[in-house]
């Protein structure tokens, strides 16, 4: 998926649309971003040594598991963590990276799922975790 297709799936706009592009893979969703340097969450994490924060890491690895909905996700719902577990950050990423996500969903009961990911650049683990997240209708205006 282009990241215009990733807009037809995910509610994230402007800067919080943190995808280039993802697909699906042997029932397990591989994202990618790359990270240019001037997006709003490095300006002050760290001025003379750009880090991407690691809750942003956590926020890619979600999206990613997003393309697995399908059309579950399609349409007025929004996607909301629920827990975050067993984080582990391994290596920075940073500017000039190609951040690659490699994500699954392992069960779901309702609105809610469980999944685990990992994010790499070049084939080098940078984090892990285990998360959970629900499926909630928006609310109409």
């Amino acid at each position: 998926m282009t990241r215009e297709e990733l807009m037809t799936l995910l509610p994230h706009r402007d800067d919080m649309l943190l995808l280039d592009e993802a697909t699906v893979i042997d029932g397990k969703a591989h994202g990618q971003k790359m990270i240019r340097g001037d997006e709003f969450f490095l300006r002050g994490h760290f001025p003379d040594q750009p880090i991407v924060p690691g809750v942003i890491l956590c926020e890619i690895l979600a999206q990613s598991t997003c393309v697995l909905l399908g059309d579950t996700a399609k349409g007025k719902v929004k996607t909301l963590f629920t827990g975050l577990d067993q984080v582990r950050f391994k290596r920075s990423v940073l500017p000039g990276d190609l951040f690659k996500t490699v994500c699954e969903i392992e069960k779901s009961k309702g609105p809610f799922y469980w999944a685990k990911g990992s994010g790499y650049v070049n084939d080098e683990l940078c984090v892990s975790a285990s998360f959970s997240f629900a499926v909630l209708p928006e609310k109409e205006e």
